[in-house]
C-alpha cells in the first residue's frame, strides 16, 4: 500500500479519536466526565512510552552519521509546545478545567476552537512525518495521538456545550476541527523532500511535544487528587499505558 494511503487512513483514525470523546459526552455526560480523568492517566503513559520507546530511538537511528543533536531538538520541541500553549492560551481542558472555564465569558469559545484546530493540525503533521520515517512508528504515533485526543475532547466538547453551542453545532465544529489533521498530514507528505533531511530532528521534536503534554498537563492532575485510592488507580493506568506501548512496539518490531 502506498505511504500516502497509510498516512490518510491513520490520520483519519487519529481524527476519529477527537470525535469519539464528543460523542461519548453527548450520549452520557456524567459517565464521560468520570472516565475522562482515568483516560487521561492512561494517555499520559502512552505518550511517554511512545516518546521514549518509539520516537527517540527512531530519531537516533535516523540520525546515524548525520551529526544532529537529537536531545537538543527534543528540548526544542518541549519548549516550542510550551510557548505555543502560553501564546494562544492552549489549555487541554479536562474535568477540573471544565468547571473553572464555565465561569469565563463567551469570548473564550473562539479561542478554544482555534486552539483545538491548531492542535489537530499539528497532530496531522506529526502523524505524517512519523509515517515518512517508518510505518510501524507512524502506527504507534497515531494510537498515541488518539489516546490523548479522546479525553481531551471530552473536556473541550463539554466547554462548548456549557458556552451555549447546540449539540449539533458543537459536533460540526468538532468535525471541522478534526479535518485540520488531514491538512497537516498532507502538508507533511507534500513537503517530504524538505522534511527528509530533517526527519531525525522532527521525530525528536515530536518526542518533546509528547513529553511536555504528559508531564506538564496530565501528570499534575494525578498529584492533585485527594483520594488516595483514585490516585493509585490513575498511577497504575499511567504505568499500564507505558507497558502497552512497550509491548505493542516490541511486537511490531519483531
Amino acid at each position: 500500500m502506498p505511504i500516502l494511503a497509510y498516512i490518510l487512513i491513520f490520520t483519519f483514525i487519529g481524527s476519529i479519536g477527537s470525535l469519539i470523546g464528543g460523542i461519548i459526552l453527548l450520549s452520557k455526560e456524567k459517565l464521560a466526565l468520570r472516565l475522562s480523568s482515568f483516560l487521561t492517566s492512561f494517555a499520559a503513559g502512552v505518550l511517554l512510552g511512545t516518546a521514549f520507546f518509539d520516537l527517540l530511538p527512531e530519531a537516533l537511528e535516523e540520525n546515524e552519521g548525520n551529526g544532529t543533536n537529537i536531545f537538543f531538538w527534543a528540548l526544542m520541541g518541549l519548549l516550542l509546545f510550551f510557548l505555543l500553549e502560553h501564546t494562544i492560551h492552549w489549555f487541554h481542558h479536562h474535568t477540573k478545567a471544565q468547571t473553572e472555564h464555565e465561569k469565563e465569558g463567551a469570548s473564550t469559545l473562539p479561542l478554544i476552537i482555534a486552539g483545538d484546530t491548531v492542535h489537530n493540525f499539528i497532530d496531522g503533521i506529526v502523524i505524517g512525518a512519523t509515517f515518512l520515517a517508518s510505518i510501524p512508528l507512524g502506527i504507534a504515533t497515531t494510537f498515541a495521538v488518539a489516546a490523548h485526543e479522546i479525553p481531551q475532547e471530552i473536556g473541550d466538547f463539554g466547554i462548548m456545550l456549557h458556552k451555549g453551542l447546540s449539540r449539533t453545532m458543537a459536533l460540526l465544529v468538532n468535525i471541522a476541527s478534526a479535518a485540520a489533521a488531514l491538512i497537516g498530514a498532507l502538508l507533511a507528505y507534500s513537503f517530504w523532500n524538505f522534511f527528509e533531511g530533517y526527519i531525525a530532528a522532527a521525530l525528536a521534536m515530536t518526542a518533546g511535544f509528547f513529553i511536555y503534554i504528559s508531564t506538564s498537563d496530565i501528570i499534575p492532575e494525578i498529584h492533585e487528587g485527594e483520594n488516595r485510592k483514585l490516585a493509585l488507580v490513575k498511577s497504575s493506568l499511567l504505568v499500564l499505558g507505558v507497558i502497552v506501548v512497550y509491548v505493542s512496539f516490541s511486537l511490531i518490531k519483531e
